[in-house]
């Protein structure tokens, strides 16, 4: 029987919230227990162990990412399609920090493959078809533009970027424009 209205599910959300107050690294059983108020062994009947729980808030992370990014790139193509995805990104990230983090979590191979990270690949190849990318030139793009835009939020998060001029927000917009162009006029091998 479930103790306070506890489900993998509830777990899972109330993990990805704690995430994003203290840091995915902090999210363990006994912090989630802590804040149900509950003993630990009370939550593994929901979830095997503070990895299972943590693979679940990097699942959530992905599928919420995808779908905001689903709805972005909706009746969108080339650089308007480019700029969406990217947005969505960045501002999941200002958002969710914690699982933003989870989001890149290393996942077994078949849990990888079952999860929302084929979404975000087939979305980036989407984009990239309008920039007529065949492979392998379109792999080399797909992570070149997921390196861009990590690198990117992961060094604004930490706020690299707040201690100089320009603002932030004009670099990210500039570098948006470099990787259109780029694409555009992708070097052929």
């Amino acid at each position: 029987m479930a103790r306070a209205g506890l489900t993998p599910a509830r777990l899972t959300q109330a993990g990805a919230e704690l995430a994003d107050e203290v840091g995915f690294d902090e999210v363990t059983v006994s912090a989630l227990a802590r804040r149900f108020d509950v003993k630990v062994a009370s939550l593994y009947s929901h979830v095997r162990n503070s990895e299972d729980l943590r693979t679940r808030i990097a699942l959530l992370a992905l599928e919420e990412m995808a779908d905001r990014a689903a709805d972005a790139l909706a009746g969108r193509a080339g650089k308007d399609a480019l700029t969406a995805f990217a947005a969505v990104y960045r501002d999941y990230a200002r958002e969710h920090p914690g699982r933003y983090a989870a989001a890149q979590m290393r996942l077994d191979p078949e849990t990888a493959a079952a999860s929302a990270g084929v979404r975000h690949a087939a979305m980036t190849r989407a984009i990239l078809r309008g920039y007529d990318l065949t492979e392998p030139d379109q792999t080399h793009a797909v992570r070149m533009l997921g390196s861009v835009f990590h690198g990117y939020v992961s060094l604004e998060l930490a706020g690299g970027f707040s201690h100089s001029a320009p603002d932030s927000e004009e670099s990210w917009h500039r570098i948006l424009d470099a990787l259109d162009a780029l694409l555009r006029n992708w070097p052929t091998s």
